[in-house]
């Protein structure tokens, strides 16, 4: 059993950035961001492999975060910058125990506001 613990969300300015956080309880193979606006379903953001470091991204974020993973302390960051107000949403962290296993583990949330 893994826990994820996500921190860093709050209230930015277009144009502005915000970097979320994320602590697991233990290892995983690949960690990710998913986020789900007020009406929409929960979407792919980006995603990073504990032992190599591969990243994913959503084209829509392409260029403006950056994931990234400490492995001495078991942490995942987004760094988002140029935010627009279609990022707002609740972001959540999630994890993969293995290549072949979907997300099993999810934090809590937490909410980006991006004010126009």
């Amino acid at each position: 059993q893994v826990q994820l613990v996500e921190s860093g969300g709050g209230l930015v300015q277009a144009g502005g950035s915000l970097t979320l956080s994320c602590a697991a309880s233990g290892r995983t193979f690949r960690m990710g961001w998913f986020r789900q606006a007020p009406g929409k379903e929960r979407e792919f953001v980006a995603s990073i492999t504990w032992t190599g470091g591969s990243t994913y991204y959503v084209d829509s974020v392409k260029g403006r975060f950056t994931i990234s993973r400490d492995n001495a302390k078991k942490t995942m960051s987004l760094q988002m910058n140029s935010l627009k107000p279609e990022d707002t949403a609740v972001y959540y962290c999630a994890a993969q125990e293995a290549a072949t296993a979907g997300y099993k583990y999810w934090g809590q949330g937490t909410q980006v506001t991006v004010s126009s």
